[in-house]
């Protein structure tokens, strides 16, 4: 059972996010909920929906295929390996990453076919609607710190880190 309920601040008369536990007040979900989690706090009802605007923050490491919808990349102005290399390769790298993000992160700069490599393949903040469906789901359901397994949307393959 959570720690947090939702209460109403009496001066700026806005629900905020507080942990009974911790004593600490938030006026942003608390990072570790998920909206389900969020919507079935007490004082949840003080939620309005379009206030429950849930973000999440990941980094990524993309490897096309062949079937990809736009099969190049800053690396291969023609991406011709089959989706079952793609997937042997993103196996290869979570072995070699283990828990280890700053693994992670180097891995993603160097070999991600995604223009975010530049970052470290971090893809800032983005909430629902913003990301190919099986990528958001993917990122939705993992804690901060924690790797996906492999991920296939339209783009290619992916490894997802979720960092906020």
């Amino acid at each position: 059972m959570s720690s947090w309920e939702v209460r109403l601040s009496n001066t700026r008369k806005v629900p905020y996010f507080f942990n009974r536990e911790t004593q600490q007040s938030v006026w942003e979900p608390p990072e570790e909920l998920t909206p389900e989690q969020i919507k079935a706090l007490p004082g949840a009802e003080l939620l309005k929906e379009k206030e429950v605007q849930v973000q999440v923050r990941a980094s990524h490491i993309l490897v096309k295929h062949s079937g990809s919808r736009r099969p190049s990349s800053w690396k291969e102005p023609n991406i011709t390996r089959s989706k079952e290399e793609a997937i042997t390769i993103l196996r290869g790298y979570k072995a070699e990453i283990g828990t280890s993000t700053e693994k992670f992160g180097s891995l993603a700069r160097k070999h991600s076919d995604c223009s975010s490599h530049d970052h470290d393949g971090d893809l800032s903040w983005f909430g629902h609607g913003q990301m190919q469906k099986p990528f958001e789901d993917a990122t939705f359901s993992l804690r901060v710190g924690e790797i996906s397994d492999i991920v296939d949307t339209q783009s290619g393959v992916h490894l997802i880190l979720r960092t906020g």
